[in-house]
């Protein structure tokens, strides 16, 4: 059993009206994930990605299965699994430094202890200029990047990452795309990434997997060597993307 376990999961909605009817996100997953793995979840839109997300967080349970950390059912949330959102979840009235302090303070770290721990963190992602400012004068990558830091500083062992960089210009993304990649292999963090992107997923992964259309299924997995050639253009690339473009369901899926 791997860090993260997802054992015959599925998850279901049901509506308040009708109780007898529910919409079904996932169905019967099952994924083993590495500590130390860098892993990309790819799909349709409303195939499950997020869900799959939030079980792992812990921001809600299962309907059928179980979904285990280092051995542990999963029974709410924790420091150990952080969570990177789409949306840029700063407090704006703290600043950059006081939002990662905030949640050293929730993590109980002593008062003396945190502005070092939170400093160290914002060099990691080259921020540390810009602790004493207010997230409103941040671009959105510098948000992003302020995120990241809090979960370094927090020294969460997963990374839960829920399609951070999407809203971010192409030139940005790419930017912190190999930026994350750069964290990973220092720190050894546990990554899930959730993304849109077939070319993003190949650049930072060290495994993508595709789920089906809604319900979510596990259609197939891909194992990326660290040292395999990252370049777009190379052969490797070019093989795997077909191979994922061959099995996609229809979506609004970046190619």
């Amino acid at each position: 059993m791997g860090q993260i376990a997802l054992s015959n999961v599925s998850k279901a909605y049901y509506t308040s009206r009708k109780k007898d009817e529910a919409r079904i996100v996932l169905k019967d997953v099952n994924i083993d994930i590495e500590k130390g793995e860098f892993v990309s979840l790819i799909g349709p839109s409303g195939c499950g990605k997020t869900t799959m997300l939030n079980l792992i967080a812990g921001f809600e349970g299962p309907t059928l299965g179980e979904v285990r950390f280092n051995g542990n059912p999963i029974e709410g949330t924790s420091p150990e699994r952080g969570v990177v959102f789409q949306e840029f979840s700063l407090l704006p009235w703290f600043s950059v430094l006081s939002n990662i302090n905030l949640a050293l303070e929730c993590k109980n770290v002593p008062e003396k202890e945190r502005s070092a721990i939170s400093m160290k963190a914002l060099e990691t992602v080259g921020m540390e200029n810009f602790a004493d400012y207010r997230p409103n004068l941040l671009s959105g990558g510098m948000k992003q990047r302020v995120a990241i830091a809090r979960l370094l500083a927090m020294d969460s062992e997963v990374f839960l990452m829920d399609e951070p960089f999407s809203a971010l210009d192409e030139q940005t993304r790419a930017k912190l795309d190999n930026d994350i990649v750069r964290i990973w292999k220092e720190k050894r963090k546990t990554v899930v990434f959730v993304t849109h992107s077939i070319d993003e997923a190949l650049l930072v992964s060290t495994r993508i997997i595709l789920l089906s259309k809604s319900p979510g299924e596990v259609i197939k997995e891909w194992k990326l060597d660290e040292k395999l050639n990252r370049d777009p253009m190379s052969y490797d690339m070019i093989k795997i993307k077909k191979e994922i473009l061959a099995l996609m369901p229809t979506c609004s899926c970046s190619n």
